[in-house]
């Protein structure tokens, strides 16, 4: 982004004001900044290095060269630094600059990107002073202030060990479908130069800040704005009671408030009371403290359970505490259990996760008046924007068209995005005060406010035959969902459908409850109750496979699920789960070799559908447009947060179309109606690539002719709902993905050495891609096996896990070696046989965990995470 120094003259320093040396340039700021971060951005304008989570500096992104030492910003106060000299990647050379971009590009090093500037700028300090002596595991260890969410490391490393070594990488900028092209904006996200929301500057803008609630249960009976509107700066103080449309949002219900209005009720601890407008960021959220707030405490209904047995309502304005059941049954269970060899029974318990990307939620509402209609354009983060537009025009009253929303690339999402969080607070002010403004959440804003992962108890019995050979499976679970929808059934109603693994079980009985309490809300997030279910699958499975005196392999080999056979909800499976077993055929040489060499190994088999299914009709389309000047619009309608769906999208129109890379534009707003649904569950690449490639194919048709959209479609509109009246067989899902994962402890350290991860994808479209959503799934995996959790307590139902570090993920040192091996069989009916990578790569993460730890103390594990208090700070 554009920075904006300006020299200072000898002499020119005032009362009020710290000298620095930035970039090379003698420039003054104001000494009333909370940190350093806050004046390079808020003054300067210098957007390279990011905020992720100021003032506690634990995710390393605001990471710039102080004296020419790695520092992390937003912990320097402007007392500390005046004075000193600040290097950030503007200021870096450019022959630098282009050696860390090109070895990023071209290793695939990033994905959303945001964390990657702070990294550079470390790994630049570290090899100014060692060279090309710099070796890995060193580079590891120095990246323990840094975060990232999305690559598992490996690619960084490699990266950065390209540049110490200077050595050159191919740069892949073009080509079709299999080729390693590197990410579009790669170069770009590296140094920090493409922004982000939060990166934006509009003339004019003002500010944002939200007020939150003091209770996750309590009457509201009053809010006095007075004070907050005499505070300095503040522009407007706005309630529900503003509000000119609809207060209630959610993508599937609309049971969740923008803001809980006089009368009302809160429901959980991220509720929003008031918007409190300024002319900076600092005077907003200093002003949210003035804003009075009358409450009537109530006591919060935490306990999952308790909350399906009570006639109390835990949220307002709703009628039960039990937001869905998901239940099937096929066969006769106790008959088959009664006649059965061995049972296993089991109770597993997974935990509350937060997402943790690396750029919390951030909007930009801007007015516009030209036409003569008042129009607002949104900027936004969402993984639906269409969605978001929907929503927003419903907030204020207005036509759909009136609103027109725009994708800005994301810092990461992984499912948190998925719900509107600060969208509709910016537009309404932007709206009312029709000027521009800009709401960004600070870090544990975001951990209130946005869905995070189920934690589910789930009650296993398992039974097979003397040879291995399932005979029935009984599952019973309550997701806990917290307090507003989301897609908490959704969730639990793939628990459900996904709770036998990728195995064939002739009777089966499965019932799942998503119940609704006052903790903190969840919803989507990567793997959507398919890896809670088969971390609980995969344990009963090694159980039964002791029972018989057969190896973890062995049990599943006589169980996978092949075409011709009944899966699951009933839904007979085609040619496309031929993966599952290749997958398992693929990883036993190197199961076999680890168990000979003494190690304790652990085995993971999994499957995820990708797309919705459950009858859910499922269109997507897109827009190949040729224009005069010769570049290629590519438009779809799906969100790119570091997946990679914009590069596939181009790849697909490459392919397609035989064209060069460098002339086409890909473009996501709501501008043309191309979006259905949310960007989740695999869908992009599976239905983005399909609704491209019609599109191509229209064009085709028509001659290429320029100036008219060529619109394509990709439709899935043939699935059944789970236990759909009279259809005994249902399609609950066109596709499935699948993956067979080993973990390999050694012995005498007691540490994870190694993962291996095989998966089928069916048609790789960028294997740079591909490898990197599996590394950054194994790492997520990982955490979410060993110590991650975001606890709420039991007493305020108030989540205890405020920051980055508390949350236990695994920093780059502690990640062990990821080897990816990727499959490719096809499934049918699907655009180029693609399945999707991103949703099962940790699917079978934890299973593997749970065997290798057996394998080594002989103990077996039940509940996540299975190695909090072994964590390394």
């Amino acid at each position: 982004m554009t920075s904006h120094l300006t020299t200072t003259e000898t002499g020119d320093l005032t009362a009020g004001r710290v000298a620095l040396t930035v970039n090379g340039l003698a420039v003054t700021v104001r000494n009333d900044h909370p940190h350093l971060l806050a004046a390079l951005r808020e003054e300067l304008d210098i957007t390279s290095p990011k905020d992720g989570c100021s003032p506690t500096g634990q995710c390393g992104c605001c990471t710039v060269l102080v004296d020419g030492k790695a520092i992390v910003s937003c912990q320097q106060s402007l007392e500390k630094v005046s004075g000193a000299q600040i290097t950030t990647l503007e200021g870096v050379s450019q022959t630098e600059r282009d050696a860390f971009a090109n070895a990023f590009a071209a290793c695939g090093g990033l994905q959303c990107g945001f964390c990657i500037p702070g990294i550079v700028v470390r790994a630049k300090a570290q090899i100014d002073k060692k060279g090309a002596a710099l070796k890995r595991e060193d580079m590891a260890r120095h990246l323990g202030a840094h975060l990232c969410r999305c690559t598992g490391y490996v690619k960084i490393l490699d990266a950065i060990e390209t540049v110490a070594k200077s050595q050159t990488r191919e740069m892949i900028t073009t080509g079709g479908l299999g080729v390693r092209v590197m990410k579009l904006e790669a170069e770009a996200l590296a140094l920090g130069d493409r922004g982000y929301i939060d990166d934006m500057r509009v003339a004019g803008m003002l500010h944002a800040a939200l007020v939150f609630t003091q209770y996750a249960r309590a009457d509201v009976l009053g809010i006095d704005v007075s004070a907050a509107l005499k505070q300095p700066g503040v522009k407007a103080v706005f309630t529900a009671a503003d509000i000119p449309g609809e207060l209630m949002m959610g993508i599937i219900y609309k049971d969740w408030p923008v803001m809980i209005p006089v009368g009302g009720r809160t429901s959980y601890a991220g509720d929003v009371l008031a918007i409190v407008v300024a002319d900076s960021r600092m005077n907003a959220r200093n002003a949210t403290d003035a804003v009075a707030v009358t409450y009537k405490p109530l006591s919060p209904i935490t306990d999952a359970r308790k909350a399906i047995e009570t006639n109390d309502l835990a949220v307002w304005k709703t009628e039960s505490n039990i937001l869905s059941k998901s239940m099937y049954k096929r066969g006769d269970c106790d008959t088959a259990f009664a006649s059965s060899d061995f049972i296993a029974r089991e109770k597993f318990v997974t935990q509350r996760i937060e997402h943790a990307f690396l750029e919390p939620e951030s909007t930009l509402a801007v007015l516009d008046l030209t036409s003569g209609n008042k129009r607002l354009h949104v900027y936004s983060g969402g993984q639906g924007v269409w969605d978001d537009r929907n929503d927003i025009a419903r907030l204020l009253a207005v036509d759909n068209s009136q609103v027109t929303v725009t994708l800005v690339t994301n810092g990461g999402a992984f499912g948190g995005k998925e719900d509107m969080s600060n969208q509709a607070h910016a537009s309404l002010a932007a709206w009312l005060l029709e000027l521009p403004v800009k709401c960004t959440l600070t870090r544990e804003e975001s951990f209130l406010m946005h869905a995070k992962r189920h934690p589910i108890e789930m009650e296993y019995e398992l039974a097979c035959d003397k040879n291995g050979k399932l005979t029935a499976l009984r599952v019973r679970a309550i997701g806990d969902s917290g307090a507003y929808a989301s897609v908490g059934m959704k969730v639990l109603e793939r628990m459900a459908g996904h709770a036998s693994g990728p195995y064939q079980v002739a009777n089966i009985d499965v019932e799942a409850i998503a119940a609704r309490t006052n903790n903190p809300v969840c919803g989507a997030f990567r793997g959507f109750g398919a890896n809670q279910a088969q971390f609980a699958m995969e344990g009963v499975l090694d159980r039964l496979a002791e029972h018989v005196g057969i190896t973890g392999w062995e049990i599943r080999s006589r169980n996978v699920i092949k075409p011709g056979m009944v899966w699951g909800p009933g839904q007979i499976m085609d040619d496309g789960c031929l993966g599952a077993e290749l997958c398992l055929n693929e990883i036993k040489p190197q199961y076999d070799a680890a168990i000979l060499a003494g190690k304790a190994v652990g085995l993971g088999l999994g499957l995820k559908n990708s797309g919705l299914g459950n009858g859910f009709k499922e269109i997507s389309k897109a827009v190949v447009h040729f224009k005069d000047d010769g570049r290629i619009e590519v438009r779809h309608g799906w969100t790119e947060m570091g997946q990679g769906i914009n590069t596939v999208a181009a790849q697909v129109a490459v392919h397609e179309l035989g064209v060069d890379a460098s002339l086409i534009d890909v473009i996501v707003d709501t501008t043309r109606e191309l979006g259905f649904g949310q960007t989740t569950g695999s869908r992009g690449t599976l239905m983005g690539a399909g609704s491209v490639k019609d599109a191509c194919d229209v064009a085709r048709a028509a001659n290429f002719a320029k100036g008219i959209d060529h619109v394509g479609e990709y439709r899935v509109d043939w699935t059944n709902k789970m236990g759909e009246p009279g259809v005994t067989n249902p399609i609950i899902h066109s596709t499935f993905s699948y993956a067979a994962q080993m973990v390999v402890i050694d012995r005498e350290t007691q540490k994870i050495e190694r993962v291996v991860a095989v998966h089928d994808v069916g048609r790789i479209v960028n294997p740079t891609l591909c490898e990197g959503q599996v590394e950054g799934s194994v790492h997520m995996g990982l955490g979410y096996a060993l110590t991650e959790e975001f606890p709420s307590d039991p007493v305020t139902a108030f989540p205890t896990n405020m920051t980055l570090r508390s949350l236990g993920i695994l920093r780059a040192k502690d990640v062990p070696k990821i080897e990816v091996k990727l499959i490719e069989s096809a499934q049918p009916n699907s655009p180029y046989g693609i399945k999707g990578v991103g949703e099962i790569g940790l699917v079978p993460t934890a299973g593997a965990v749970a065997a290798a730890l057996r394998e080594l103390d002989g103990q077996w594990r039940n509940t996540l995470p299975m190695r909090r208090d072994k964590q390394e700070d």
